[in-house]
């Protein structure tokens, strides 16, 4: 089976050519200092309308155009955050995905690999049907590896056990196939205060995941009462990347909406970060 974008023309174009224009002008437009990025093994991007947050996405996948050995990793797990209400507490796909620039393959055998791994993952679709958080982060991975297979996880549950587990689920399915796996994270930061305020609650948090402290960074989510829509995605990004070798969280860039729209009393942050 077949997934059909459920918000092309509405978070991103649906036009072929001006979304290739677009998502290759986001990318090459970020200005990332190689330094150790090369290195990075996970990954987190913002999942916003692409005005608002596709500048800032392009920094994420920038970084892993860089990436040494991306020629050689076979499948890039996408964990979104469930704003629907659909589905299990954390949904796993099967199908394909289709994108205006193609078809994303699913790398079934891992899917189902990782749903085995735990009680607590459901292989569904319902879930995935008009989510938008993994399904706007395709045409950017789409542009910078060509033709990537995906697993495509959508978690309804962001409680720390949960991603304890998945983030397990994943490290060992992807042990026990012999799949060099990169994981990439879709969330964005505070919502809907001013940019002042959403700073404040975003940088400590932050600040957790550059010294690679996942269940700090979960810790200060609920401590500061930050809206980050997908801090369990995030949170599994970051225990992935501790697991396979990763030291440290860079953070790429932080903006907010009111970078577009003027309007700095309610705004939404982002972030790009890469685990290295």
């Amino acid at each position: 089976m077949e997934r059909k974008p459920a918000v092309a023309d509405t978070f991103y174009t649906g036009n072929r050519e001006r979304l290739l224009k677009q998502v290759a002008g986001f990318v090459e437009a970020a200005k990332v200092i190689a330094g150790n990025i090369g290195e990075a093994v996970a990954y987190v991007a913002p999942h916003a309308g692409y005005r608002y947050s596709g500048d800032t996405a392009g920094f994420a996948y920038k970084a892993l155009a860089m990436k040494r050995d991306l020629k050689s990793i076979d499948t890039f797990v996408i964990v979104g955050p469930n704003h629907t209400g659909l589905g299990y507490p954390i949904s796993i796909s099967a199908d394909n995905w289709r994108t205006p620039l193609g078809t994303v393959y699913n790398d079934v055998k891992l899917s189902e690999e990782i749903a085995k791994q735990s009680h607590r993952i459901t292989i569904d679709e319902e879930a995935h049907r008009l989510e938008h958080s993994i399904e706007v982060q395709l045409p950017f991975l789409q542009e910078v590896v060509g033709r990537p297979k995906c697993c495509f996880i959508c978690m309804g549950d962001q409680s720390l056990d949960y991603c304890i587990d998945l983030s397990s689920a994943i490290s060992n399915g992807a042990k026990r196939l012999g799949r060099s796996v990169v994981v990439i994270a879709s969330s964005d930061f505070n919502h809907y205060e001013s940019a002042t305020v959403a700073e404040g609650k975003d940088m400590p948090s932050l600040d957790e995941l550059k010294k690679l402290r996942p269940e700090g960074f979960h810790r200060k989510i609920a401590e500061f009462n930050d809206s980050a829509c997908g801090y369990g995605p995030i949170t599994v990004s970051a225990m992935f990347a501790r697991t396979n070798g990763a030291k440290e969280g860079v953070l790429l860039r932080y903006s907010n909406s009111g970078e577009v729209t003027d309007d700095y009393e309610s705004v939404v942050a982002y972030a790009s970060i890469a685990f290295v």
